[in-house]
This record gives structure tokens, sequence and C-alpha cells, in this order.
């Protein structure tokens, strides 16, 4: 399920996991396991021992043309919302911002829905490529978190 919405300024995909919201969650929260399932191909690497825990914290991905990227988490709830915003090392944010949201279904069941959202993106040097951040790559992304958190082998390993 993909929904462009405010004039494709915010694109959501999500679907249903069969897979509790505590396990997807630390696949998400966790950015050293984000490379693993990144739909956008456009995550290389991340330091271990980041896992968010809070707002207001840091983490820093490698991307796939070697920049790094820190990304400064802006709404937190333990194993139901993370949201962060990317920035060049040192610099202000610029306005997008990336957001998992999860509801479980049931005890083996979670709703996860995927929103890139660049309503307050101020860098148009940026806007080709957040107007390339389809649905499509949005679903990618979680589809491939789903075959992760369903493959039944340990998140912690």
């Amino acid at each position: 399920m993909t929904t462009p919405q405010d004039d494709s300024r915010i694109v959501s995909a999500g679907r249903v996991i069969a897979a509790g919201a505590d396990r997807i969650f630390e696949l998400i929260a966790d950015p050293a396991r984000q490379p693993r399932w990144d739909g956008n191909d456009n995550l290389t690497e991340a330091a271990a021992g980041q896992r968010v825990r809070s707002a207001g914290q840091v983490f820093a991905m490698t991307l796939t043309n070697g920049q790094v990227r820190e990304n400064h988490v802006v709404e937190f709830t333990e194993g139901r919302l993370i949201a962060w915003r990317p920035a060049e090392p040192g610099q202000a944010t610029p306005g997008h911002l990336w957001r998992w949201e999860l509801e479980p279904v049931d005890a083996t069941h979670t709703r996860v829905t995927h929103t890139y959202d660049w309503t307050e993106l101020t860098d148009e040097r940026r806007f080709p490529k957040a107007r390339a951040t389809t649905g499509d790559r949005l679903q990618a992304s979680v589809d491939r978190l789903a075959a992760v958190a369903e493959d039944g082998r340990p998140v912690t390993s």
C-alpha cells in the first residue's frame, strides 16, 4: 500500500508483517541493521552501538556514495514510532524526515507504515532526489524489512 499525500511531498508505504512489533522495531532502531533491508539502496553501513532509545539522539550512517549523514531523532516511542531528520555532519537538518510507525495487529503481526516527508525541505538542490523517493522505494524497504523480520533468525545475532 503506497500513498502520495500533500502534492507528493509526503509519501507513505506499508503492510502487515508477520512478526511482533518488538522484533521489527529492533531492526529499525538499530542503525547497524538498516543497510540489510534498505529499499532505497542508499545505505552502506552504520557503526554498531547506536541503537536509538529516545528523541534527541543522533546516529551516523555511511551512504553508498561514501558520504556520512547524521540522523537527528525527532520522534520516538519505544516499539512503536521512530522518526529522524538527516543532515550533513555538523550541519543543520535541511528539513526532510523519515518515519516508521508500528501498530500491533496481534502478538505475531504488525502493521508497519514508512513515511518520507519533505514538506519542510528548504534546500532546492535536494528536490530532485526528494521527488525520486517514491512510494515504490518506500514499499521496497518495508518489503525487505518484512523478509528479514519474518525469517525467524534471532535479531540479536
